[in-house]
Formats: structure tokens, C-alpha cells, sequence
């Protein structure tokens, strides 16, 4: 009998993504979606590349999952995210009825899987979906500080030469 892969496994899948996404200079978040132990489909951020300030990486991966499984409900599945979802991904795992949501890394801006508000479980809606959180968060975090810190040196690298072609 085949073994069930486990969280550490499929969020490694995820951060495979989210190394395409980097790819791409977009935030380095990754998710697949997995339904019976087998990868039904996977996204990466890509609001960027696609000016499309809904294309995150769970966004993608729910679209193409709804088309696989031909079913706007996800109803079983899991999905496997590097980042903490935002608020408007939050709302798209509780409208297509995703059983379980694993992410990565922690996110204290805009985290809504319990960092600074947890729209997945709240009672008052008519679905929660179960959390859990921190699965290989070391490397999840860490990708996406190491983009950001290239980013901002990039920015600093492009002022200071803007400053020099100015100067006398």
C-alpha cells in the first residue's frame, strides 16, 4: 500500500513555486492543492507578470483546482501554501469549502489565518476550514525575506545611481 505523503512533503512542492514565482521578480509565495494524497493543482504568485491584483498563488491554484475537479466546491482538499493567506484568499478557501489549509510561514501584516485576524475559522460564517500553521517555516520565511532584502538593495543600488547622474 502506498504511503501518505505528509505536510513537510507537499509544502516542499509549494516552495518549488514559490522558487518559479522569484523566477518571475513576483513575491515568492507557492501552493498546490491536494485532494486523496495526489497534487490536483498548483499556483505561484503572479499579480505582476499578469496586473492582477487577485493573482496570488492561492487564487491560481483554486481557479485550476475548480477546473480539474470540475466543481467550484474543493470540498476534501488541502492546500499547501508558503505564506499565511491575506484576507481575499481567506474568503476563497471559505467559498470553495476547503477542508484544510496548511501554510508556511506566519504573516504579521496581513496574515488571516490567525496573525492579525483568522476569517477561517470564524464562527459566524458558514464554513471554517481547519489551520495549520508554521509547516517548514524557516524555509518559507526565508525566502521571501532574502527577496525582499534584494529588493529593497536593488531599489537603494538604482537612487543612489539616479543621485550620480544628476550630480555635476
Amino acid at each position: 500500500m502506498k504511503q501518505p505523503l505528509d505536510d513537510n512533503y507537499w509544502m516542499e512542492q509549494a516552495l518549488l513555486y514559490a522558487k518559479q514565482a522569484e523566477q518571475l521578480n513576483e513575491i515568492p509565495v507557492g501552493a498546490v492543492l491536494v485532494k486523496d494524497n495526489q497534487l490536483i493543482a498548483a499556483g505561484y504568485n503572479r499579480s505582476i507578470t499578469d496586473n492582477d491584483p487577485s493573482a496570488h498563488a492561492e487564487m491560481i491554484a483554486v481557479r485550476e483546482a475548480g477546473k480539474v475537479l470540475n466543481n467550484y466546491r474543493l470540498i476534501d482538499c488541502t492546500l499547501y501554501v508558503t505564506l499565511e493567506p491575506c484576507s481575499m484568499c481567506a474568503g476563497l478557501l471559505v467559498h470553495s469549502r476547503i477542508a484544510r489549509l496548511v501554510y508556511g510561514a506566519a504573516d504579521a501584516k496581513t496574515g488571516s489565518a490567525g496573525s492579525i485576524m483568522n476569517l477561517l475559522q470564524e464562527p459566524r460564517l458558514n464554513h471554517q476550514v481547519e489551520v495549520s500553521g508554521g509547516v517548514l517555516a524557516e524555509p518559507c520565511a526565508s525566502i521571501i525575506s532574502q527577496f525582499f532584502k534584494r529588493r529593497r538593495a536593488e531599489i537603494k543600488a538604482a537612487k543612489k545611481a539616479a543621485r550620480q547622474l544628476l550630480e555635476p
